[in-house]
């Protein structure tokens, strides 16, 4: 029998870092965070496989990294390209605004080599659809020989790319960005077992729903992924759960901006109950939801039994004038506890995104703040961001129109870094209130507090809540980066650095990088150490389930009415008005259709 020789084309698909103030890529041994769009294109490239989009004579071999926890070299990469045949194309994906030079450095050396190289990602979608032009960045990448790519490349867009760049007519620019892709039916996301085992606790994700219909001022979504929303099905949701489990993998964060708003959360979570209680698939969900996720009948519940312990939510701020300044009307302040109060009623542990610099926040006015969330509200984690104009938002292309000052460098474009001025901080004072704001929340006293709460409900998990409060502080104050960007011991090459920068002289380099090892070890132990003896501590008080304070007092409770929570602010008091008057509105409208 003769057989027939087939031809190879490698798809590279590489989610890159960003670079530290000193120029080093952050990556890590284990990173913490897994790339939701290294899943989607990876799941969508094993489809192109499948169908044989380049011919049945064409196998392509798809690779998958995330440079956060992946070295990238270049040269390496070249060389195996020309060893299996030559036909490649090395596609950046997901690349955000922080993330665009870096990915810039790498694909400046494919593209030297005369290999095919992409990027896309929000910082492209994101310029192209709010901007009237190219950015520099953008346009210097472009004369470099680098393909964009603008938009999603789901319903057969990656066919077209990959067939552009096996006859070596890769396009400049694919602008997919006025035809947004259905969901529905398109391949599932995966990553690679392999891949995923560099993740801390082997998670991976995958999104259900795309878009958004909330209009805030800061956000790039509702201008990449769109105003209207679309999702994935039930049965789609199942492919994945089952596939991913028969290979290991059974930790997920669903990436939708606000599953809450989901049209079809509730038959969703009936699948994904079905699967965890007549089939026994066992799995963990971490979701991100909206303030009033809580108003929707039996929501919380049913993502409890199916399977989410941790969820995210968009708090951003407690001043509604601040909120209101940023275009996020469908948060109220009145509902925050007992929002909160449900979740942790469930035993699922809350994150909250807090953002710093809103045109209303001063140095003192945040200190306060914070301290009125550790006393009148049940949130276990807080998470602090600078308001940053990001390019695709439309606070960027404002500031960019009146001719404010945005600081070039992308790098900083991180939402840790100021990237611009405040009209009643300084800059000096929006730099330092960041660092505050992290030893404000994350005491000794407060973490043990969260603990309390934790052991006053059956499924509290009082020493999980204690081993991620300690990751998210321990990220800030030893290596100095937002605990999104962690990850379990930390890597640096010398030879990696940010174009620009020289390189360090070995005998400075290596001596600096082993004492720094040195040097976050015993700051680990040392607080790894006060956080197990802090919890043990609390679990020797007595009568630790009765427990109690103010912010689990029940939210309907007349201590309501005098939380700072709404006294701090004029509109805080607003906002409990505009509530009572809701709710007599609401007693109003029952009382007429009871009578009829």
């Amino acid at each position: 029998m003769s057989e027939t020789r087939q031809d190879i084309f490698t798809l590279i698909l590489i989610k890159p870092t960003h670079y530290d103030d000193d120029g080093y890529p952050i990556q890590w041994m284990r990173s913490d965070i897994p790339s939701n769009t290294l899943a989607a294109l990876n799941g969508l490239a094993r489809d192109c496989r499948k169908r044989q989009v380049l011919g049945p004579d064409v196998d392509i071999q798809t690779q998958s990294y995330d440079e956060t926890n992946a070295r990238i070299i270049p040269a390496q990469i070249t060389t195996r390209i020309r060893q299996s045949g030559g036909k490649a194309l090395i596609a950046l994906v997901g690349v955000q605004s922080n993330q665009f030079q870096r990915a810039v450095d790498l694909a400046r050396q494919f593209a030297e080599a005369g290999v095919p190289v992409a990027i896309g990602g929000f910082h492209v979608a994101g310029c192209i659809s709010m901007l009237p032009e190219l950015p520099k960045e953008i346009a210097d990448a472009q004369a470099m020989g680098i393909s964009l790519f603008a938009g999603e490349a789901e319903e057969g867009r990656l066919d077209e790319v990959l067939q552009d760049a096996f006859t070596g007519t890769l396009k400049p620019l694919y602008n997919h960005m006025a035809d947004l892709p259905a969901l529905d039916g398109e391949p599932a996301p995966f990553l690679p077992p392999k891949t995923v085992g560099r993740t801390r606790g082997n998670w991976s994700s995958f999104d259900l729903g795309r878009g958004c219909p909330f209009q805030c001022s800061f956000c790039t979504i509702i201008n990449v992924q769109g105003r209207k929303s679309r999702f994935r099905t039930a049965d789609d949701l199942e492919n994945i759960v089952r596939e991913n489990i028969a290979h290991g993998i059974r930790r997920f964060f669903i990436t939708d901006d606000n599953f809450a708003r989901n049209k079809d959360w509730e038959e969703l979570f009936d699948r994904l109950i079905h699967l965890r209680v007549r089939e026994k698939l066992k799995f963990k969900l971490i979701i991100q939801v909206d303030t009033l996720c809580h108003r929707i009948p039996n929501f919380i519940e049913k993502a409890c039994r199916a399977g989410v312990n941790r969820v995210f939510i968009g708090l951003e701020n407690i001043n509604p004038d601040n909120l209101l300044a940023a275009k996020k009307r469908q948060n109220k302040i009145t509902e925050y506890r007992a929002m909160l109060q449900e979740w942790r009623a469930w035993g699922a542990t809350t994150y909250a995104g807090y953002i710093l610099g809103f045109p209303q926040d001063t140095k003192d006015s945040i200190l306060r703040d914070i301290e009125i969330i550790k006393r009148e509200l049940p949130l276990d984690l807080l998470e602090f961001f600078i308001l940053t104009p990001l390019p695709g938002s439309e606070d960027h292309k404002n500031m960019q129109a009146d001719g404010v000052w945005m600081d070039p460098d992308l790098n900083k474009y991180d939402l840790n870094h100021r990237v611009t001025h405040h009209p009643r901080m300084s800059d000096e004072e929006w730099d330092e209130i960041y660092r505050l704001a992290w030893d404000t929340y994350y005491t000794w006293d407060h973490m043990k507090t969260v603990m309390r709460r934790a052991s006053a409900v059956p499924r509290g998990r009082p020493l999980a809540k204690m081993r991620v409060m300690m990751w998210f502080y321990m990220m800030y104050r030893i290596e100095g980066l937002h605990p999104l960007e962690g990850g379990i011991f930390r890597l640096k090459y010398r030879r990696d650095r940010r174009s620009g920068l020289p390189l360090e002289n070995p005998l400075v380099f290596y001596p600096k990088y082993a004492a720094e090892i040195v040097r976050k070890a015993s700051l680990y132990g040392w607080m790894m150490f006060k956080g197990y003896r802090a919890y043990k501590q609390v679990m020797r008080e007595e009568n630790l389930a009765n427990y109690t304070d103010l912010a689990i007092t029940p939210a309907g409770s007349e201590e309501q009415e005098g939380l700072e929570l709404f006294q701090a602010t004029q509109g805080g008091d607003e906002a409990v008005e505009r509530s009572r008057a809701a709710a007599k509105r609401r007693e109003k409208f029952a009382k007429l259709v009871t009578v009829r």
